[in-house]
């Protein structure tokens, strides 16, 4: 009889990453459900369910239950939890103990909603743990060290920016401004300097392959389709890498001033440290090219990008795994929250 493996979950708004312990991130699936509108039947969670999105008949609906970075759709994020959990550990034997990451400006109803769900879908217990934290640790610092570094994680739906020393956050920002909000600004830029309407996943393609913040060393362009506003038929045009820039001005000023706040809040020593140690990025988001350029041209403190930047998250909720047994019984290891209640 198998013993249930401690699971955790980078739960984003855009993906899910399940990491099991011993094996590693075993999933990355996007977090989309499919249900049939009639009779509330769950029919597709992940790629499968993503595939949908904006190509539904009536009766059946691609929905996202996570909003910028918390729960906006409870029932669907536990059956969606319990479908991944389902996929990683089939065995019902023995329920497994969870870590679930969330972002460090959520509220305690908002803590309280994503432990149930956990607990719904089939953990035998839930731990949290803050998004930066656990960045940090997959990226490889060693955060129990009294030294202080400086991680911005870009998701789908929040950007979290924390100090760590250690293995707490001394000053943080949680800001609903990430991977979801440059894709706005890309639709919102074309329609109203092109006045053509493009869909979520075109944005999402043009962010990906030319979207830039900081100039490129050259030009790129990208053709792409969308519907003419004038004359509602489709309409091919080209976008260049620097109407990008143009396009993603508002949100990067947003990140760029939360980032200037946390080192304003930050003691001395710390940024002392910082400015050794230089900034780290992770998440989906970081990878948006010149994003690290624009940093540290702002603040003068080198800056870069992990290694494998996207599962950053989910390793280093995986690699608190090790520490389950020490942490807050049941639900808590917030290092707020401690500091709080002391």
């Amino acid at each position: 009889m198998s013993v249930a493996r401690d699971i955790g979950i980078d739960l984003g708004t855009a993906s899910i990453l399940v990491y099991v312990k011993g094996k590693g991130v075993v999933l990355r699936e996007p977090s989309v459900v499919a249900i049939d509108k009639n009779t509330g039947k769950l029919l597709k969670v992940g790629t499968e369910a993503q595939n949908m999105l904006g190509r539904t008949p009536g009766n059946i609906v691609a929905i996202r239950p996570l909003r910028e970075g918390v729960i906006s759709d409870y029932d669907m994020t536990e059956r969606m939890l319990r479908e991944f959990i389902r996929k990683v550990a089939p065995t019902h034997f023995f329920k497994p103990r969870l870590v679930i990451c969330v972002p460090s400006g959520i509220t305690e109803v908002e803590e309280r909603a994503v432990i149930d769900a956990g607990i719904q879908a089939g953990a035998r217990k839930v731990y949290l743990i803050e998004e930066p934290v656990a960045a940090a640790i997959g990226a490889g610092i060693d955060i129990a060290k009294p030294d202080g570094h400086m991680v911005v994680d870009i998701g789908g739906g929040t950007t979290d920016i924390a100090v760590i020393s250690l293995s707490g956050v001394v000053e943080s920002a949680s800001i609903k401004i990430a991977g979801d909000q440059f894709n706005d600004a890309v639709v919102k830029y074309i329609r109203r300097k092109h006045n053509v309407l493009i869909g979520e996943r075109t944005a999402e393609e043009l962010k990906m392959s030319i979207g830039c913040v900081y100039p490129r060393d050259e030009e790129q362009t990208m053709e792409i389709k969308g519907r003419d506003l004038m004359t509602g038929l489709p309409r091919a045009f080209s976008v260049s890498s620097s109407e990008m820039i143009e396009a993603f001005e508002e949100p990067t000023m947003r990140i760029l001033e939360a980032v200037h706040s946390v080192l304003e809040r930050t003691p001395p020593e710390l940024v002392a440290d910082i400015s050794t140690n230089g900034i780290v990025m992770t998440g989906g988001g970081s990878l948006i090219w010149g994003i690290d350029k624009l940093i540290e041209s702002h603040t003068s403190i080198e800056t870069h990008v992990a290694d494998d930047a996207i599962s950053c998250v989910a390793f280093g909720t995986g690699k608190s795994l090790e520490d389950v047994a020490s942490m807050q019984d049941g639900t808590m290891n917030l290092s707020r929250r401690k500091q709080m209640n002391t």
